[in-house]
């Protein structure tokens, strides 16, 4: 699976950005998909995840209820919609295709796009 991450950028704390994340290669649905972040200094770390069919959503407590993800399987898609963005917030965002649990590591995901930078103003 090849995965292509977008939609990042410049944006003032408490706006919004949608990050979209597309996938080819392989049957998209047969994946979990993850979107980590990775802070200037830090370790990569989970935001959330979904399951194949999308009935399974996760998210790291530090963005709960902030963060939304969401998927389309039509059109080979993962979304993470990010309200109420904190400075803390900004890294490089990276989507993740894998099988394997626990959905929070990122030792079970095998497929990994080549992240997209989030910086968050204050």
């Amino acid at each position: 699976v090849q995965l292509q991450a977008s939609g990042g950028g410049l944006v003032q704390a408490g706006g919004s950005l949608r990050l979209s994340c597309a996938a080819s290669g392989r049957t998209f649905n047969f994946y979990m998909m993850g979107w980590f972040r990775q802070a200037p200094g830090k370790e990569r770390e989970f935001v959330s995840a979904i399951s194949r069919g999308g009935g399974g959503i996760y998210y790291a407590d530090s963005v709960k209820d902030r963060f939304t993800i969401s998927r389309d399987n039509a059109k080979d898609a993962v979304y993470l919609q990010m309200n109420s963005l904190k400075p803390e917030d900004t890294a490089v965002y990276y989507c993740a295709a894998g099988r394997n649990t626990p959905y929070s590591s990122s030792s079970s995901y095998n497929y990994w796009g080549q992240g997209t930078l989030v910086t968050v103003s204050s």
